[in-house]
């Protein structure tokens, strides 16, 4: 039942998603069909999402073909996320996107476009949570700015598209390093293990992470730092997120902040537990304190110069993450308790204000 339904959530947004694009072409009666298609899909990512959790409660991980697919309680914690904040945003989005069109801001063919888009985004996410290969995880990543970067410039202003591109180019140049240092984990891991096709496996990676080469492992977890701390706004990596945010629709604004800079934390969290099992906590702890600190204080001095309400709260977000990976440093069960709260509550918060604005933007 569980693995039934962890295969279902990763099918019905990116096959919603498809039947959304294709709505384009009805219409005026597209406008509305699209709608209803996007509240079942963001419905129905929520009700398996919550029935996949359960299972983890339940029986431990869930796990689905041949371990590709790997929900354990770490994972539940940001699936959660990404099904509760994904429908509250996906319900918002539905008088958003009818105002932008009575506006003249969208046109008809856009809606479809956005509809679609929103889906594969939310689809993105989910399987960068739920993949346990650790070069699908990569890939899953790199996807989620396919689906936001259109988002992003989907008014089709020049600030938008500029911060559209800016985000393209940043992003992509940093989740290189994330794919350097993926590849070296996995270089050494096919050396010692049976099968070389379960070196590929997160899981498998762990088990045995005490065998991998120290001086390479360290290596690997600073790309990969840079990597994905790029893609979750970690201090400097964070240069897009200010002009993303501010210049994308508000319900997009509330999924890049709320849920992926989330999902890019989650997978520098997975290879930070390579690095605990394989050389040991305090290298991790140390630089998460360091890039912790930064974002705290830099984006807090960001935030006095701002004029702009999204970019204000862009860069709260960067504190956010701040905090977040400060907890991860302190670790222990306090400090990971606190990182794993504030995740949560930031997600929550954050989306929640970035939509609050989107009202005050449609009203004034």
């Amino acid at each position: 039942m569980y693995t039934t339904a962890l295969i279902w959530l990763l099918l019905t947004p990116f096959v919603l998603s498809l039947v959304a694009f294709a709505m384009r072409w009805l219409g005026h009666a597209g406008t509305r069909l699209v709608e209803i298609i996007h509240l079942i899909s963001v419905t129905a990512v929520l009700v398996l999402t919550i029935i996949v959790v359960q299972g983890v409660l339940a029986q431990g991980a869930v796990v689905a073909q041949n371990d590709w697919f790997h929900v354990d309680a770490l994972a539940a914690v940001f699936l959660l996320i990404i099904g509760v904040v994904g429908f509250l945003v996906g319900l918002y989005s539905i008088g958003y996107i009818r105002n932008d069109l009575q506006v003249g801001e969208l046109k008809e063919p856009q809606v479809s476009l956005y509809y679609g888009l929103f889906e594969l985004f939310l689809f993105t996410m989910i399987l960068v949570v739920t993949a346990n290969n650790i070069i699908m995880m990569w890939v899953a990543v790199e996807a989620t700015t396919l689906g936001s970067a259109f988002l992003v410039g989907i008014y089709g202003h020049r600030s938008s598209l500029e911060a559209a591109w800016k985000y393209v180019m940043i992003c992509t140049v940093g989740v290189a390093f994330g794919l350097y240092g993926t590849i070296l984990v996995y270089s050494d891991a096919v050396n010692f293990l049976k099968e070389p096709g379960s070196a590929i496996l997160w899981t498998e990676i762990v088990k045995n992470a005490q065998a991998l080469d120290p001086t390479l492992l360290k290596m690997a977890f600073v790309f990969v730092l840079i990597g994905f701390g790029t893609k979750a706004g970690i201090f400097p990596m964070h240069a897009w997120l200010p002009d993303a945010h501010s210049e994308a629709p508000s319900p997009v604004s509330a999924m890049l902040s709320g849920v992926l800079l989330n999902c890019a934390l989650f997978v520098v969290l997975r290879f930070s537990i390579i690095l605990d099992y394989g050389v040991g906590p305090e290298l991790p702890r140390v630089i998460f304190l360091v890039f912790g600190a930064l974002s705290v204080i830099a984006s807090s001095l960001f935030m006095f110069a701002q004029r702009d309400i999204k970019r204000l709260l862009a860069y709260s977000s960067v504190e956010n993450i701040g905090l977040i990976v400060l907890g991860l440093g302190i670790g222990g069960q306090v400090g990971i308790l606190a990182a794993l709260m504030q995740a949560v509550n930031h997600s929550i918060v954050k989306s929640l204000m970035f939509c609050t604005m989107g009202n005050i933007l449609m009203k004034y």
